[in-house]
């Protein structure tokens, strides 16, 4: 394994980045220790809309960002049945939307029909990628890559991604 950035490491990536922060969203669940609790607690009926207290640093974060211009970007591939824990971000992705981000949809056959990738990764201010490592209970932390060419890659696959994806609001409507 390459090395990683780790927690605060990583968290300063966020607070770093001067224009744009573009996630593309690979996995069909992750294991989170932060979302366990609510995730258990949506499964057990409580509604997303008053259960967003374990949210609310990073919907903050999201909502400074783009106050002050920034870009909080993402695509979600979509698995086809989607996967319990996708059922449940589709619930909780309208308040990040609240709060900035824009999230589009893409489809796991379409994405794979595009060749793009299979693990996640975000994309800061076009120059740096911090691709992700996941463990089977949480976020192991990110490689950091700068190398010019493999950043191209990277910005291309987001190009890709982004133009085949479908708005949060399109992809919901009935």
């Amino acid at each position: 394994m390459p090395d990683l950035v780790r927690r605060e490491g990583f968290a300063e990536l966020f607070r770093r980045f001067s224009r744009s922060a573009w996630r593309w969203e690979a996995q069909g669940t992750y294991r989170q220790p932060d979302e366990k609790e609510p995730w258990q607690r949506w499964r057990d009926g409580v509604e997303v809309a008053t259960d967003l207290d374990w949210l609310r640093p990073w919907l903050d974060e999201v909502r400074a960002a783009t106050s002050a211009g920034k870009r909080f970007e993402r695509v979600r591939l979509m698995t086809e049945p989607p996967t319990e824990y996708l059922r449940w971000q589709m619930e909780v992705t309208p308040a990040n939307i609240q709060a900035g981000e824009d999230i589009r949809i893409l489809a796991a056959g379409e994405a794979e029909a595009l060749n793009l990738p299979d693990h996640d990764f975000w994309l800061f201010d076009d120059e740096r990628v911090a691709v992700l490592y996941f463990s089977s209970d949480d976020l192991e932390g990110a490689e950091i890559i700068t190398n010019p060419a493999t950043v191209a890659r990277y910005r291309s696959w987001r190009e890709v991604a982004w133009q085949h994806a479908v708005a949060f609001e399109d992809y919901v409507k009935p």
